[in-house]
C-alpha cells in the first residue's frame, strides 16, 4: 500500500507539472532580434503613403513587383539587400528610412549576437548596420561580409551618394561603371554609387568590409 501511494503522488507531481513549451512557442514569445520584417514593412507603408504612390505606381519607379511589396508591408517577406536599394531608390530616401525603429538618445551599444542582418538572395552576402535604427541619416556605416565565389550586383543608389570602402579581410574585385578595382586587405577606395556596381569575391575564404555611406542629403 506504501508503495501504491507513492507512486500516486508521484503521478499527481507530474501530471502538475507545467507543460514544457513547444519550440514554436517559445519562437512567438520571444521573436528574434535580428528581424528586421516588421520594421521595414511599417516604414515602407508610412513612406509609400507620405508621398501618395500605390503599390501598382512604386512597383513600376522600383522594379519591384507589386505583390512583393504588399508582402513586405504586410511583413510577411523579408525583402533581400538589393530589393530594399531599390524601393529606397524609387521613393528617394536613405537606406536606413527603410531599416530605423524610432529610438531614444544617448549611448548606444550594438551588441553583435543582437545584429539585424541583410542577406542577398542566395546568402552569399551580408549586410550589418553599424548604427542605432532610430532615424534616417545622412551618413551611414556598414559591415559586409562576401562568402568565397559570391558576388553582389549593386543598382544606383540616389543622386551624390557616394561610397567609401575598406577591406579588413580578403580580397574583393569592385566594379564601377565597368571599370575594376582589385582590393586586398588594407585596401580602401571611394567611388560615386549613384551608377551601377558590383562586388566580387578574389578570396579563397569570407572577405570582411566596412563600408561609409554618405547621401547628398537626407529625406525622411
Amino acid at each position: 500500500m506504501k508503495n501504491a501511494r507513492e507512486t500516486t503522488r508521484k503521478r499527481g507531481r507530474a501530471a502538475a507539472a507545467p507543460p514544457e513549451p513547444r519550440p514554436a512557442d517559445r519562437a512567438e514569445a520571444s521573436p528574434s532580434p535580428r528581424d528586421l520584417t516588421p520594421v521595414v514593412g511599417t516604414n515602407l507603408r508610412r513612406l509609400r503613403g507620405q508621398r501618395g504612390l500605390s503599390l501598382e505606381r512604386l512597383a513600376q519607379l522600383s522594379g519591384v513587383s507589386r505583390a512583393m511589396l504588399g508582402q513586405i508591408e504586410l511583413g510577411q517577406s523579408a525583402p533581400t539587400i538589393n530589393v530594399l536599394w531599390k524601393i529606397s531608390s524609387a521613393l528617394g530616401v536613405p537606406f536606413s528610412a527603410l531599416i530605423s525603429a524610432k529610438g531614444s538618445g544617448g549611448v548606444h551599444v550594438l551588441r553583435a549576437e543582437q545584429a539585424k542582418l541583410l542577406t542577398s538572395h542566395d546568402g552569399s552576402f551580408t549586410s550589418r548596420a553599424l548604427f542605432p535604427f532610430d532615424e534616417p541619416r545622412r551618413v551611414e556605416f556598414y559591415e559586409l561580409r562576401l562568402a568565397p565565389g559570391g558576388a553582389e550586383k549593386a543598382d544606383p543608389h540616389n543622386p551624390g551618394t557616394v561610397e567609401n570602402l575598406v577591406v579588413a579581410k580578403g580580397a574583393v574585385e569592385i566594379e564601377v561603371e565597368g571599370k575594376k578595382e582589385l582590393l586586398s586587405a588594407g585596401d580602401a577606395m571611394v567611388f560615386e554609387a549613384d551608377v551601377p556596381h558590383v562586388y566580387r569575391s578574389r578570396a579563397d575564404g569570407e572577405s570582411v568590409m566596412y563600408l561609409v555611406m554618405t547621401y547628398a542629403d537626407t529625406v525622411g
